[in-house]
């Protein structure tokens, strides 16, 4: 059985090294970790890959959260040249690596993060989700075309950044097309086969996740902060807090962090 757990990593970078190998996959916020001086940035579409006894170094921002997954040394995948897993696994961790998660392998994590969350104390279940998101990661590894982009392909992290440098006003999905290079309509096809869900669910979460951040962070007021992030009032920004993300202003605002 794998160990997983969603941790906090610390402001000031720490160093360590172990006997295992370990996945490190942002969940929320930002991180950093240098692995035998292989630097990572991670978010929430990055996650890397230690392999046993390499020295990290790792710090991450206030508001960062990773899924950890140590693999125990003595599994037969890792271990026994007789396991039907092990030429996999062993190419997966044969260095460190950064992973750049596509929707759906991203989709896996963050499920997987809500449901230790929802039940911190469920070890059997979070075994068994942290070995579907490492076999998803090895497919990804061991065999590229797993996740190999269509020719029609965009960048998420591409749509993010100027989704989040115009949070404060109305965006157009005829806006973020134009800044694609297609049609509406291709636009509409590409986005949710790319990204796997809808250009208006994706701002609407954008939106809902930078407001999460300064309410967590900054003493700025609910109305201020639903200005920047774009929406129409506070109680718009209220409304759609509770319903997509099951939480309100207030709450946010009396911690120092968002599990």
């Amino acid at each position: 059985m794998l160990d997983a757990r969603l941790l906090k990593l610390p402001i000031a970078s720490h160093q360590h090294r172990h006997e295992h190998h370990q996945i490190v996959i942002g969940v929320q916020g930002e991180a950093d970790l240098s692995v035998d001086g292989t630097g990572s940035h991670l978010d929430t579409w990055k996650a890397c890959l230690v392999p046993t006894d390499a020295r990290h170094d790792y710090c991450g921002d206030h508001q960062n959260h990773v899924m950890v997954i140590n693999l125990d040394p003595s599994t037969p995948a890792i271990t026994s040249p007789h396991h039907a897993d092990y030429e996999r696994m062993v190419r997966v961790f044969e260095k460190p690596r950064t992973i750049h998660m596509d929707s759906r392998l991203q989709g896996l994590v963050q499920f997987a993060a809500g449901e230790f969350d929802r039940s911190p104390g469920n070890l059997g279940m979070h075994g068994h989700l942290a070995a579907s998101i490492l076999y998803c990661m090895a497919d990804r590894v061991v065999d590229p075309k797993v996740s190999a982009p269509s020719r029609h392909s965009l960048s998420p992290d591409a749509m993010q950044h100027y989704i989040r440098d115009n949070l404060h006003r109305k965006i157009t999905v005829q806006e973020l097309a134009s800044e694609a290079c297609l049609s509406v309509s291709r636009f509409h096809e590409v986005f949710r086969e790319v990204v796997g869900t809808t250009p208006h669910q994706f701002l609407l979460q954008a939106r809902l996740n930078q407001a999460i951040k300064l309410l967590a962070s900054t003493p700025l007021s609910v109305s201020e902060i639903s200005y920047r992030v774009g929406f129409s009032s506070q109680s718009a920004l209220t409304n759609a807090l509770r319903k997509h993300k099951g939480t309100t202003p207030t709450r946010l605002q009396a911690r120092d962090n968002v599990a």
